[in-house]
């Protein structure tokens, strides 16, 4: 059972006009007002953004080309969904100090270890999948802007990154994060420059115009398990962990709510809440963006299959102009640079944890063998299959199996975990996150049994 008791160096807190802050709350995290909440963006945002990789601007794309604006009301299904489930992944890494896999750890028997540990070795393979695919987007982007061959700057783009990863410090790591997020910004311009149906984006965003055919139900569940992918759900755990680990209090090690001051416990779970919100929200506008693009582009105009994110940048060009396909690449070059190392590191995250060995990019090689290895194997394998010729969409569709399939029982175990009072205390799930949750995990359980049996895929 994890302590309740609250850190001596905890209990001072001085009051700045109205508002009482607890000095050990760390640098810069004092901070009073919207600058505080500002400051604290950081793990929330770099999920979210993670989120729209070249794998799902793909899908999403797709969407939008082959049902117009059919498939905008997934948005609003989406966004409380995914908002919910990451914030019950963000408070267990708040609550306790430590990843989802050590929680795994601390929650289940040798049975339930055993099983966790399969899906992650899965989850391993189909990030390694994913990151094929990425790499390959990275390539066709540099491609499209007439920068060389695709498979030159896969390599290129798979060696930077690894290199990246391993000798870089964390601090380092999530700056450079921060700032490929503003590359999904892209998506949004594309906005102004495509011929827009507002009405329809309208009518179709707020009511559902489902298709009850093998086509529309695959894809729709793709879109579903392109946005709420298992491995979210481990990244968004680590970087809060390895975010408190770099705050001022508690030296080097991650000082959880249970172990704060009241006050700075509770500035701490708004302000992390606020990022969570604020990633999600941005996640799935950039999603809105490219389906409302797309249709009102490559849907209008009759071309309605899409390879990858690539083909639909191209396809652009003569019908919006080649702003449109510059911005598109631009923004699948840089989500696809932020979401590899996030993809090589999620599973190996939880592996690690489970089998309580060292993890994270703030340590050392030496001192955490496993987590590097499983990244190494992630990255340098994703750069290998990138350059071995094989086809993308193959991978993506052999990653959406696996991630429907994964996602319901990951949701189950995180359920578990984050409604047990001894693990999380006084910050367990509450009746708003536990209906979520679970309504979260039924859909998604929903939606493995449709892929397989409508052959939707």
């Amino acid at each position: 059972m994890l302590s309740r008791a609250r850190s001596d160096v905890s209990k001072l807190a001085v009051v700045e006009g109205e508002v009482s802050v607890d000095k050990s709350v760390g640098e810069g995290s004092d901070r009073v007002g919207w600058r505080g909440y500002l400051r604290s963006m950081g793990p929330g945002l770099i999920t979210g953004a993670s989120d729209d990789d070249p794998s799902g601007i793909a899908t999403y794309s797709q969407a939008g080309a082959q049902f117009k604006y059919s498939m905008l009301w997934s948005a609003l299904l989406t966004l409380p969904l995914m908002a919910g489930v990451q914030e019950i992944c963000d408070r267990t890494a708040l609550a306790t100090g430590k990843s989802m896999g050590e929680l795994f750890r601390m929650r289940f028997a040798k049975f339930g270890r055993a099983v966790m540990t399969v899906l992650l070795i899965a989850l391993l393979v189909a990030n390694t999948a994913n990151i094929t695919a990425d790499l390959l987007a990275i390539g066709e982007g540099m491609n499209l802007l007439h920068a060389g061959p695709v498979w030159v700057w896969a390599l290129v783009a798979g060696a930077v990154i690894s290199v990246v990863v391993v000798s870089g410090s964390f601090a380092t790591i999530a700056r450079i994060f921060k700032y490929l997020c503003l590359s999904l910004f892209t998506y949004v311009v594309v906005l102004f420059v495509a011929r827009v149906e507002w009405k329809k984006v309208a009518t179709n965003t707020l009511v559902p115009h489902i298709q009850l055919t093998p086509a529309y139900l695959g894809l729709l569940v793709g879109v579903l398990g392109t946005t709420l992918s298992p491995y979210l759900f481990f990244w968004q755990t680590a970087h809060r962990v390895e975010d408190m680990e770099e705050e001022s209090i508690g030296g080097l090690a991650a000082v959880p709510l249970q172990q704060r001051g009241p006050l700075q416990a509770k500035i701490k779970e708004r302000r992390s809440r606020f990022d969570v919100f604020s990633g999600m929200t941005f996640s799935n506008g950039v999603m809105f963006a490219i389906i409302v693009a797309t249709a009102s582009t490559l849907g209008r105009n009759g071309i309605t299959k899409i390879d990858s994110a690539a083909a639909a940048a191209k396809a652009l060009e003569p019908i919006a102009g080649q702003l449109s396909t510059v911005l598109f690449a631009l923004g699948f070059i840089g989500t696809g640079f932020l979401a590899v190392p996030v993809l090589a590191a999620s599973a190996s995250v939880g592996l690690a944890g489970l089998h309580n060995k060292k993890w994270g990019f703030s340590q050392s090689i030496h001192r955490a063998p496993l987590f590097y290895a499983m990244v190494a194997i992630g990255t340098i394998g994703g750069t290998l299959l990138a350059l071995s010729g094989v086809n993308p969409i193959r991978l993506l569709i052999v990653v959406a199996i696996v991630n429907g399939v994964a996602a319901a029982p990951f949701l189950i175990a995180i359920m578990l975990v984050s409604s047990d009072r001894r693990i999380m205390g006084d910050y367990r799930n509450g009746k708003l996150a536990t209906t979520i949750g679970w309504l979260t995990t039924l859909i998604m359980t929903a939606g493995a049994v449709v892929v397989f049996a409508t052959g939707g895929f």
